[in-house]
């Protein structure tokens, strides 16, 4: 494939050479036109069919090439072939040359250009795919604009050959018309410029504009029938009403606070939504007394002659609602009601684009008036129908925090990244754990080295990990709670006494309205919104687990300023959410980390990338921590220090992974963090020298050779 590229582009600058040596512009002036005109219009009479032919090719090769001269060429097809013949050779020809430079473009530079900068051109790519004819036929009808230019820049692009071919034949009609009549006048021409008078030009403009002012029209005719059943309030009591007290509500609502709209914050339950009260705060502190417990264990490895402890499990998870409670404020009704937001407490139904109805807790019902409203209602466990799962009863990521008593035998479903967690934990406080996940391995998103590496911690630790296992059913036998699973056909009884189902996680979709506007879900069960986080109705955005596509607590604050600015100031500007630099983290020990892309999705992508480790054994800090566990891998361009993900696996890896993140969003690669200091002994020191070992990868070996002998020469 390279070797054909290469042919064809040393063809074609060939040509475009021989061009220039051979002077063939002087066939291609107004002189030389007006000079030969009665020669080749007698030519054209006399041979119609061959003389359009070749006149034909000449115009097609001369476009494909991007020769100067097209201006002259279609002048020359009025001047010998008359108006309506010369246009039809012209149109055709202009085309099909168009789109072979278009081809050219594509097959030579198109997937060198996508590689190296993919990544910067991604808002661009899409609005080519979603826009992009309109904006073709735009400058189509401008001839102001260079079409070699344009057509040399658009095969760089996802548009389609067809399509570029079809939206040129119509765009450069209104030009080509132009020309070929100016050319059918040819005697009255004393220069090019004076074809396009300052008239012309304008209307051209404006002919370039309509096919935008027709766009919009359309999406004005769109809104018009999407709110047609819909009557507007003639006042609205506020600028925006966000449905939902988590992460995504609680930063839309203090954006569009801190910028004077009047909003209302509508939560059915408690402020802070998932994360505050049964997900990222409560496991995290549970993780942590975990921990301290499997350390308190490894006391002999750090020289302590003995130290023991005893959970007490009910202790435990008081602590962990201590925890909340001293987190709460930061997210309470008071503290937002300082902030400028009107705090509702109810159950939120959506009942036109431009109301929401609130039924608080003694059955009354209110009515709020609003410009915009966002959904982020969150998400809650999925909980897979399994047969008698229910009868025995189970707990989820939602429930478990209720609880006082140890299990015995604990069953954990699933094996993402909540199953992990809790699994480890619940390990570590004494409990006999058996985690269960369809998949070959856990965390299925992660490389498998990456999963091995948790496994082989979780087995040492004494978790029973049954990977490749399907939960078939579940039943009570002789007394005793029996989960009977599938593995290689065979089937598995695994006895337990509590099960801990935590297999996903799924949007809040449905009892608020959603249903009676249309507003449609996706595949995954989230809210179906564009790039802007808006749904069929413009004002209505959806941010947060309720949209996806991440469920990520730092995600759903990421999206809830593109729902707050977009809802607020939509009308002037618009921001498309930006997730090309996600970071997430998994907090078992080894804690895992990333941002980016991994080794398993740059392959199933094809995307070319080069795989630098450095091993935390190697790591002076984590070597004296007791710590010596674990990697930093990082994916880069080829040849280039550009940074397309990182993972990391060990201790603090969410804190390490920052380094990353703040490098790949800022365009930073690893020669940056190579030349940045790092405090010894520290564990960041890790991100330095996967850098440094990048950069041994790389080294210039024929300059270091003679580097080398100028070295010996100085020795003499």
């Amino acid at each position: 494939m390279k070797t054909k590229r290469l042919m064809l582009l040393l063809l074609a600058a060939a040509a475009i050479a021989a061009y220039f040596i051979f002077d063939l512009g002087r066939f291609l002036s107004l002189d030389t036109l007006r000079s030969r005109q009665e020669e080749l219009q007698a030519f054209a009479q006399m041979h119609p069919w061959r003389s359009a032919a070749v006149f034909f090719c000449i115009y097609t090769l001369a476009t494909a090439l991007s020769f100067p001269g097209a201006t002259i060429l279609t002048l020359a097809a009025g001047a010998i072939f008359g108006l309506w013949r010369g246009t039809l050779i012209v149109s055709f020809a202009s085309t099909i040359g168009a789109t072979l430079a278009f081809l050219a473009a594509r097959f030579i530079l198109r997937d060198w250009i996508q590689q190296r900068f993919g990544a910067k051109l991604k808002s661009f790519n899409e609005g080519v795919a979603s826009d992009g004819p309109f904006y073709l036929f735009t400058l189509r009808l401008v001839p102001v604009f260079p079409f070699f230019l344009i057509n040399l820049l658009m095969g760089l692009t996802p548009m389609g050959a067809w399509t570029f071919y079809r939206v040129s034949q119509l765009g450069m009609l209104a030009g080509t018309l132009v020309y070929v009549n100016a050319g059918t006048q040819l005697a009255n021409i004393t220069s090019l410029k004076g074809i396009l008078s300052p008239a012309l030009v304008f209307s051209f403009v404006l002919l370039g504009i309509f096919p935008l002012l027709a766009k919009k029209a359309i999406e004005l005719f769109r809104l018009r029938k999407v709110y047609a059943r819909w009557p507007r309030p003639q006042r609205y009591d506020y600028n925006m009403v966000v449905i939902g007290g988590g992460s995504a509500g609680l930063v839309t609502s203090y954006i569009a606070a801190a910028v004077k709209a009047r909003v209302a914050l509508i939560e059915r339950h408690k402020l802070g939504g998932d994360c505050l009260n049964t997900g990222c705060v409560p496991s995290k502190a549970l993780i942590r007394s975990a921990r301290l417990m499997s350390q308190i264990g490894r006391a002999q490895e750090f020289g302590l002659v003995s130290a023991t402890a005893q959970v007490d499990f009910a202790a435990v998870m008081e602590r962990v609602q201590r925890i909340v409670k001293a987190i709460e404020p930061h997210d309470s009704a008071e503290r937002y009601k300082g902030l400028g937001v009107e705090c509702v407490q109810g159950d939120a139904r959506i009942i036109s684009p431009f109301a929401v109805e609130v039924k608080g807790a003694g059955g009354a019902v209110r009515t709020l008036t609003t410009r915009s409203i966002v959904i982020a209602a969150g998400a809650q466990p999925f909980v897979p129908p399994i047969p008698g799962l229910a009868d025995t009863g189970y707990l989820t990521s939602d429930t478990l925090w209720s609880l006082r008593e140890l299990p015995r035998r604990l069953v954990v479903l699933g094996g993402g990244p909540v199953g992990c967690e809790l699994a480890q934990a619940f390990a570590r406080l004494g409990s006999q754990v058996i985690q269960v996940e369809m998949a070959e391995r856990l965390l299925v998103r992660e490389d498998p080295d990456v999963s091995a590496l948790v496994e082989a911690r979780f087995r040492a630790e004494g978790i029973r990990v049954l990977t490749a296992h399907k939960a078939g059913q579940f039943m009570a036998e002789n007394g005793e709670k029996v989960m009977i699973a599938e593995h290689e056909g065979k089937e598995v009884r695994i006895p337990f006494d509590l099960v801990l189902c935590a297999v996903g996680r799924i949007a809040n979709t449905t009892g608020y309205g959603l249903e009676e506007l249309g507003i449609a879900t996706t595949a995954a069960r989230t809210v179906e919104t564009d790039a802007y986080l808006q749904t069929p109705y413009p004002n209505i955005f959806a941010a947060g687990d309720v949209a996806g596509p991440f469920q990520f607590t730092h995600t759903a604050s990421h999206q809830a300023w593109y729902a707050a600015v977009n809802g607020l100031f939509g009308r002037f500007k618009k921001f498309k959410a930006d997730y090309s630099v996600i970071p997430w983290a998994v907090f078992t020990e080894p804690e895992v980390a990333r941002v980016g892309l991994n080794e398993q999705e740059a392959k199933a992508q094809n995307i070319p990338h080069e795989v630098t480790i450095y091993g935390l054994d190697d790591l002076d800090r984590a070597i004296a921590d007791g710590e010596a566990h674990g990697f930093v891998k990082v994916l880069t361009a080829p040849g280039k220090d550009r940074i397309l993900g990182a993972t990391i696996v060990g201790e603090h890896a969410g804190d390490l992974i920052a380094e990353y993140v703040m490098a790949m969003k800022h365009g930073l690669g690893l020669n940056k963090i190579l030349g940045t200091i790092h405090i010894y002994p520290t564990l960041a020191e890790a991100n330095k020298y996967a850098a440094g070992a990048w950069k041994r990868a790389h080294a210039p070996v024929k300059l270091l050779e003679w580097v080398k002998r100028y070295h010996a020469w100085q020795r003499g």
